[in-house]
């Protein structure tokens, strides 16, 4: 009986304990996990490996705006896989409209700060002059470089005398001719 009285009071105390939390104690179920709570801490600039890696999730699955805003915070706080994701997401009009200079650009900087993917892409589109000046001495170069680090699409076509059509289908051909 003594056990009854008791529960039946802690049960009738309840609300009025919860009651005494309000919004200025904060976020008592705060949302963890959730592609919704990724993009938020993406929009302030809160972002780990975690979060950029949800990104991938995202454009794959088609919600090509939540991957930009994440791929877009990862590679300003220098994740050099955002970077390459970026360029993908800018080369393909994910979630943003179609633009090969700032896929270029997304590869030269991953490039430049060392990413094996993203010397490969600059190194190609340097061969093709895509979104690029074209400067097929510098482009082998870059791709070599991703060669020699064990990327095993760059080692493809190094054998293939840096042929691109060894990598890329000839479906894609019409994306790459030169405009005039």
């Amino acid at each position: 009986m003594r056990f009854t009285l008791a529960f039946i009071a802690a049960i009738l105390a309840a609300p009025v304990m919860a009651a005494e939390y309000g919004p200025e104690d904060g976020t008592l179920n705060p949302e963890e996990l959730t592609w919704r709570n990724n993009v938020r801490k993406a929009e302030e600039g809160k972002v780990d490996m975690i979060v950029c890696a949800s990104g991938y999730l995202m454009t794959k699955s088609g919600d090509h705006e939540s991957a930009r805003k994440i791929f877009k915070a990862c590679a300003d706080a220098g994740y050099t896989a955002a970077m390459t994701w970026m360029s993908y997401m800018e080369n393909n009009g994910f979630g943003g409209e179609y633009d090969p200079d700032a896929a270029a650009q997304w590869d030269q900087r991953a490039a430049e700060l060392g990413d094996p993917v993203g010397k490969f892409n600059h190194g190609v589109n340097l061969l093709r002059g895509y979104g690029i000046a074209q400067n097929a001495e510098l482009g082998r170069k870059y791709v070599d470089e991703a060669a020699n680090e064990g990327l095993q699409i760059a080692r493809r076509l190094q054998g293939a005398d840096y042929d691109l059509d060894e990598v890329t289908p000839d479906a894609d051909n019409w994306r790459y001719a030169p405009l005039f």
